[in-house]
């Protein structure tokens, strides 16, 4: 009988791949017509585009597209849908990093994780630090796998960080097209 090998890392590495692919497509015409197209389904495009926008790859066109909604389209309501459209993007994000790198990578950082950093993500103010940094990266102009990496290293609950991923995404969205409407 013949025995197979598991591939150890294969989603992790499946993530480094798409990213690589990511950066070189995101910048071709094909995708900005892609995003252009999607935005012109008006609420329903600002969803769409809404997961687009927390990539960091994407988040420039996504911009420029909810930034023409905004001025055709009530703001309020394009923030709130592209918000729940970026907070689906948070979760597919959320769910990948936690659910399959971080359980690949944990034995890696048990391996080599000194006794300083192992200390450090024991003590109570880390339980809290987590959260609150994913936090405010998410609604910051920073791309938010890494506010999505520091909530999935955290323990925060699947309902939370939905909810968390929504308002901050909304608020940040909002900005960008209050000043497509003040234009």
């Amino acid at each position: 009988m013949k025995k197979t090998t598991k591939w150890r890392y294969k989603n992790t590495t499946l993530l480094i791949l798409s990213l690589v692919a990511l950066i070189f497509l995101a910048d071709t015409a094909v995708a900005h017509a892609l995003i252009k197209q999607i935005g012109s389904y008006g609420y329903l495009g600002a969803a769409i585009t809404g997961i687009f926008f927390v990539s960091t790859f994407t988040v420039a066109p996504a911009s420029v597209v909810l930034f023409h909604l905004a001025q055709e389209f009530n703001p309020i309501l394009i923030a709130l849908y592209a918000g729940a459209g970026a907070a689906i993007g948070d979760l597919l994000i959320f769910r990948f990093l936690k659910d399959r790198v971080f359980e690949e990578l944990a034995p890696l950082f048990r391996k080599f994780g000194n006794s300083y950093v192992s200390s450090v993500f024991k003590t109570p103010y880390f339980a809290w630090l987590l959260p609150v940094l994913g936090a405010i990266i998410i609604a910051s102009p920073f791309p938010d796998e890494i506010g999505i990496g520091l909530m999935g290293l955290s323990k925060i609950k699947f309902w939370q960080f939905m909810l968390l991923a929504f308002v901050l995404n909304a608020v940040g969205i909002f900005i960008v097209v209050s000043l497509a409407s003040a234009l």
